[in-house]
């Protein structure tokens, strides 16, 4: 009996002991994407496309704006749109991403990246938060957001909107720039135009990609 209960008590703490550092561990969440679509979707992924980012005042947010905007174009791109780099775009994508801190201690902060052009009425399900679960762990969080409207230049009707959102601990692989906005992008462009209106959830291993 003594020697079954010594067992039992060294599983329960070799049990704990492995939650617990699970729990502390580096954590990446899910991208949930959000997107709006146009009645009209033929002439989306095509012809020439421009991205727009309009600089915060922050040091490094030219380097900022330079990496998402990489990204978007190289997601446009993948689509069948052409980068405009001289001349007029047939489409403009507006693009903004921000990111807020969020202390497992309590208190939230917002800092901005880059803020790109409004998102005006079309896709206002936009303007509300994403329900993202934060994950165990003590560790505190960053909560990136990117937001990408494209626009007719003719006409200036919207013709496709989305909004992604990852939520990981500030020492994941994923809050790093670079990492952080191709996950946003590829998520925010998979499976494009997708449905007017709906929402996924995509992890972060779907969006891996072989070069």
């Amino acid at each position: 009996m003594t020697i079954i209960a010594n067992k039992t008590k060294l599983a329960l703490i070799s049990a704990a002991a492995l939650t617990l550092g699970a729990c502390a561990g580096t954590y990446t969440g899910p991208v949930e994407v959000t997107r709006f679509v146009a009645e009209d979707t033929s002439a989306l992924g095509k012809g020439s496309i421009a991205v727009a980012i309009r600089s915060d005042e922050g040091s490094d947010s030219e380097v900022l704006d330079a990496i998402y905007t990489r990204a978007i174009l190289a997601e446009l791109e993948q689509l069948g749109y052409t980068a405009s780099l001289e001349g007029e775009p047939g489409q403009q994508a507006f693009a903004s991403v921000s990111t807020r801190f969020i202390s497992r201690g309590g208190g939230n902060s917002a800092t901005g990246v880059s803020i790109g052009g409004r998102t005006g009425t079309f896709g206002t399900g936009l303007g509300i938060g994403l329900g993202l679960a934060l994950g165990g762990g003590s560790k505190d969080r960053e909560a990136t957001t990117m937001e990408v409207r494209i626009t007719s230049q003719e006409t200036g009707e919207a013709l496709w909107e989305g909004r992604a959102e990852i939520i990981t601990s500030v020492d994941s692989k994923y809050s790093v720039a670079t990492e952080n906005a191709r996950a946003l992008a590829a998520a925010l462009f998979s499976d494009f135009p997708g449905g007017n209106g709906e929402t996924v959830q995509l992890s972060v291993d779907q969006l891996e990609r072989t070069p």
